[in-house]
């Protein structure tokens, strides 16, 4: 498939099996937290399909002029894909195995603005391949230190525009998903601090493992203390309740 613009080309091609892929580290301890938080709350809530993918870290291709371009957002989702699972190991190029992304996000980390980045010469920076090569619809970037959010969506005008939050709740709504996106204070896997968290249509936010688990050791307790004041209850009209 390819997509002709004034200035430049754009085919959908998959990566080469020889390709070799960058090896490099996440760029801090904060950046695998917060992807899989975004993934739990969303799989505990039913909200991803067999054929859905999100990625942290994970190449997402295209070739510009070419030569082939592949961007690694901390993080992703991809409603659809129409490929096996095997077959999207390695890399992914939209178009040619699937969807395009629903929603990319990075976690400002460096100081180089690469997320900013409109450079159009190859290699092309984030923000100009998410916006004009990929055409990802909701582009978020969020500094986990300070908890800033900025949430960018693609206009009629086919440039990122950037969202305000609802009055309400200071939430985000994401189309595409049915869901709000927002910022979140507290604690998770003794991490404290900002949270990018999930909210449902009703403002209910999405729970995590931890939060379900806990939510049923409330319920087991206030079930037991119940049962012992009945028994107390029934001890006090000489009955002796059953065990």
């Amino acid at each position: 498939m390819t997509t002709l613009t004034q200035d430049y080309q754009i085919t959908w091609e998959k990566l080469p099996d020889d390709y070799k892929l960058p090896d490099d580290p996440v760029d801090n301890i904060n950046q695998p937290a917060l992807a899989a938080a975004l993934t739990e709350s969303l799989e505990l809530a039913g909200k991803i399909s067999a054929n859905a993918l999100t990625t942290t870290n994970y190449g997402i291709c295209a070739t510009l002029n070419n030569k082939m371009v592949i961007k690694a957002p901390d993080w992703a989702f991809i409603a659809k894909i129409n490929v096996s699972r095997e077959e999207v190991i390695r890399s992914y190029t939209p178009q040619l195995q699937g969807d395009i992304p629903v929603i990319v996000m990075e976690f400002i980390s460096d100081t180089q603005e690469t997320e900013y980045s409109i450079k159009a010469t190859y290699p092309p920076g984030k923000w100009f391949f998410y916006e004009r090569i990929l055409k990802v619809p909701n582009y978020i970037i969020f500094e986990p230190d300070n908890g800033s959010f900025e949430m960018y969506r693609l206009k009629n005008t086919e440039q990122y525009i950037l969202q305000e939050p609802d009055d309400e709740n200071q939430l985000y709504w994401i189309a595409e998903m049915n869901l709000y996106l927002g910022v979140w204070q507290g604690t998770r896997e003794n991490r404290t601090g900002k949270w990018l968290r999930w909210w449902d249509e009703q403002g209910n936010v999405l729970p995590w493992g931890s939060e379900l688990a806990e939510q049923e050791r409330q319920r087991a307790e206030q079930e037991r203390q119940r049962a012992e004041r009945l028994a107390a209850q029934l001890r006090a009209a000489g009955i002796e309740p059953e065990v």
